[in-house]
């Protein structure tokens, strides 16, 4: 199963957590600091929440979220082949997650797209990619003292 993710900065995590609780009548499949993240069933959405005071309200990312890496391939491939262009990330963390995925490149309107797969939950919000990206934009240290940022991805 595929859903679409829908990735929002907000101001204060917790009083977005139980808004987004209350909307959609479930509780968050994960809870960080600064950051949560909801699998919702009906309709079939990841919705993940990144505190990014001054920031809130305002669009993140976009992402789909598929079931393999068999999937994130082809998907990237089927673009490809219509012209659109790719930036990979396999193997990296972000969003207390290991994932293999890639962004879309140059959409219209500019905004950013991932398409990714879950391989391993992670104790750390990020690691710095090898081409020194960070995941998610606001510069922000875990309880590892990594620093990482939260401006686009998860």
């Amino acid at each position: 199963m595929s859903r679409v993710q829908l990735a929002l900065n907000v101001d204060d995590v917790e009083a977005a957590t139980a808004f987004y609780a209350r909307l959609f009548g479930t509780e968050p499949a994960k809870r960080r600091p600064g950051y949560a993240n909801f699998a919702i069933a009906n309709p079939p959405l990841k919705l993940v929440l990144l505190e990014n005071p001054g920031q809130g309200g305002s669009l993140n990312h976009l992402g789909i979220e598929v079931e393999t890496v068999d999937e994130v391939d082809a998907t990237q491939t089927r673009l490809a082949e219509h012209g659109l262009a790719s930036t990979d990330e396999r193997g990296t963390t972000c969003c207390y997650a290991k994932q293999d995925k890639f962004w879309v490149e140059g959409t219209p309107s500019g905004e950013r797209w991932e398409v990714y797969t879950v391989l391993a939950d992670s104790a750390t919000f990020a690691e710095a990619t090898p081409d020194g990206q960070n995941c998610c934009g606001t510069p922000i240290s875990d309880e590892t003292g990594t620093t990482a940022s939260r401006a686009s991805c998860c």
